[in-house]
């Protein structure tokens, strides 16, 4: 089951996977503060949306950034292409999240439909981001391009897994309810049985032993 949905992660282009391990490398890509959020979400959706919102977190900041006059004293392109660097690394860790927990047979049900909610919102901001060059898109636009493309892919695998679990899960509860409605059925038949051996042994105490009376 992990191969199948690890097919589905395959597009991740080399030059990402080059630049996210020096993201990685450098420790870059996520702080501090998201790694402790992060360890402390161990709920499988849960996790999901913090990654997601991380992700968002660095769309906002590269948006704003863009928005604002060029600082000269600075390497504004250098810390662009960052930007896009650390969201390429968190969604990755967000696939491997998810192949992880699909492998577990975790529950990612309530995450996988918030990232098939907000992940096509990023990836509209990120072509957006395309279609409006400034002065730094030359030294930022392949990271740009890798971005749309994994969070393309991370799409592609997230609806594959959320089929998946629709189905497998829905399955389990459909055999849940049979489960359940058999044990009310057995229920209500020992509940008849006890019911009709009280009687029994009612009539019985009225009516007597035989031979009680006989006696002494």
């Amino acid at each position: 089951m992990k191969y199948a949905l690890a097919v589905m992660f395959a597009l991740a282009l080399p030059a990402a996977t080059s630049r996210l391990f020096c993201a990685q490398q450098k420790g870059v890509f996520i702080t501090e503060d998201e790694q402790d959020k992060l360890r402390e979400a161990q709920d499988p959706s849960e996790r999901i949306k913090l990654y997601l919102e991380f992700e968002q977190a660095r769309l906002d900041r590269f948006d704003s950034f863009r928005s604002k006059p060029l600082d000269p004293k600075y390497d504004n392109a250098a810390y662009m292409d960052g930007l896009l660097a650390q969201f390429i690394g968190l969604n990755d860790e967000l696939k491997n999240w998810i192949d992880d927990q699909y492998d577990r047979n975790g529950d990612m049900r309530g995450g996988l439909r918030v990232l098939l909610d907000d992940g096509p919102k990023q990836l509209e901001q990120l072509r957006r981001i395309q279609q409006s060059p400034d002065a730094n898109t030359v030294d930022y636009s392949d990271s740009l391009r890798d971005a749309i493309d994994d969070l393309t892919d991370t799409l592609d695998g997230g609806t594959k897994a959320l089929n998946d679990q629709e189905k497998k899960f829905g399955a389990l509860k459909r055999e849940q309810k049979v489960e359940a409605q058999e044990s009310r059925e057995r229920m209500k038949e020992e509940k008849k049985q006890t019911k009709a051996e009280k009687k029994m042994r009612k009539k019985e105490h009225k009516s007597g032993v035989p031979g009680d009376s006989n006696q002494d």
